[in-house]
């Protein structure tokens, strides 16, 4: 018996996670870990109380056939990475890693070139989380080093976005 890598271990409970989403088209799974503990997970899916997706049957940015990357303000969903950090004390993200996968709604194969969005960025750069694994298949991962290429390279500042 080949024993699974620790990374890897930890990116399929990810992937576990991600399948209680609520989203019709992405469903991401975050967990969060320090220490090797798991301090906590988060699934994208509406604010409680809220109708899901699943639950109305049909997802907004896809009808109006809204870009991958674009118009997040008008997805009803709490994004993984976002409900991971709001479910654990700042103390215990500070150096920590964050695991994530993103799953396709259609088919559940994972998200070509899956990322953080721009305000998740924001967010897990304030948790203080060291590092972001994201999953590009049953085996390879890459590793997104926050402070290198998050905070020292800020997108934000960028011609390309029009400000």
């Amino acid at each position: 018996m080949t024993r699974r890598d620790k990374v890897n271990y930890y990116l399929d409970i990810a992937q576990t996670v991600a399948v209680r989403s609520t989203c019709l088209r992405r469903r991401y799974g975050a967990i969060i870990v320090k220490n090797d503990e798991i301090v906590s997970t988060g699934y994208n899916g509406a604010p409680r109380g809220r109708r899901n997706c699943t639950d109305l049957n049909f997802c907004r940015r896809e009808q109006l056939n809204v870009p991958r990357g674009e118009r997040y303000e008008i997805c009803r969903s709490v994004h993984a990475e976002a409900n991971a950090i709001i479910s654990a004390a700042r103390r215990d993200m500070l150096g920590a890693e964050l695991y994530l996968v993103g799953l396709n709604g259609r088919d559940d194969g994972l998200v070509e070139n899956a990322d953080s969005c721009p305000m998740c960025k924001r967010l897990i750069i304030n948790a203080g989380i060291s590092n972001v694994i994201v999953r590009d298949n049953d085996n390879e991962y890459r590793v997104i080093s926050v402070d290198d290429e998050w905070v020292g390279n800020d997108d934000s500042l960028s011609d390309k976005l029009g400000y």
